[in-house]
């Protein structure tokens, strides 16, 4: 049995920004890394900073900008296999919602397709993100939901993880931002992430991967705190990725430092 990682993300880049690490310590194991990215991304900036909305910006344009970048970042990472869905980036929840937005895909529609990759590539691990975090980007959330239903739909992972940020991530990020000059608020409701939490990998062995896959999201990088951070500094904040362990068929105990814990799969 191959033992394989499938990652569900909204957008390119976010395979970088938010489980780079794993994906990246994993590949070096020789674990096979499926993504699937649900968005074109044609609401993130243009390559030469054009935001949307404006004059300049073409959202095909930037459609196709951001799949180059994203296919440069897989390679970095050691992304195996790339899924594209081709749904319309939603853009913010101040923005209005362009046609044939990834946010107004019936759930159940969307994790079909889900489902069908997860039973052609048997993953024995789900990644994606926090379902129960509704102030979230909108179409992380909705990825979130719909990974989670192709999950329970096609019975064939064992575990679904979900991305959690808690209190001890927000503080390194914040306290490091302020020491290069960035200055951010620590968000509420961390108690409630912390005690959720399940799972913890040290990636620190492949975090110069994680940066160097987010720096290839050059033209996102004006919006990005994390593509600010100096490589040290980068390190000092994005050396571990936590996650909540949201379905499991293993019994594995917990708190594990592995996502494939209880499984037996090299």
């Amino acid at each position: 049995m191959t033992r394989t990682l499938l990652a569900v993300h909204a957008h390119p880049d976010d395979e970088s920004t938010s489980t780079g690490g794993i994906l990246a310590h994993y590949a070096s194991l020789g674990t096979r890394i499926v993504l699937v990215t649900c968005t074109n991304g044609e609401l993130g900036d243009a390559p030469d900073g054009a935001k949307p909305f404006t004059p300049t910006h073409d959202p095909a344009r930037v459609a196709s900008h951001r799949l180059g970048e994203l296919q440069a970042a897989c390679r970095v990472l050691g992304v195996t296999d790339i899924e594209l869905l081709g749904y319309h980036d939603s853009g913010i929840a101040a923005w209005e919602k362009p046609r044939g937005a990834f946010v107004d895909a019936p759930v159940s529609a969307a994790a079909d397709r889900v489902a069908r990759l997860i039973e052609h590539y048997e993953p024995q691990v789900v990644v994606t993100y926090d379902a129960e975090n509704t102030a979230q980007h909108r179409d992380h959330l909705h990825a979130a939901r719909v990974a989670s239903a192709a999950f329970d739909l096609s019975g064939v992972a064992a575990k679904l993880y979900y991305k959690a940020h808690g209190r001890a991530y927000w503080e390194r990020l914040i306290r490091v931002a302020a020491s290069v000059g960035i200055h951010r608020a620590v968000p509420t409701g961390l108690d409630d992430v912390d005690h959720r939490i399940t799972t913890t990998i040290d990636t620190r062995a492949v975090v110069d991967r994680k940066r160097a896959a987010l720096h290839c999201h050059a033209s996102q990088l004006d919006s990005s705190i994390a593509g600010k951070l100096p490589p040290a500094e980068f390190a000092e904040v994005f050396g571990v990725e936590d996650f909540v362990r949201a379905r499991d068929t293993t019994g594995s105990p917990v708190p594990e430092t592995d996502l494939f814990a209880g499984l037996g799969v090299r």
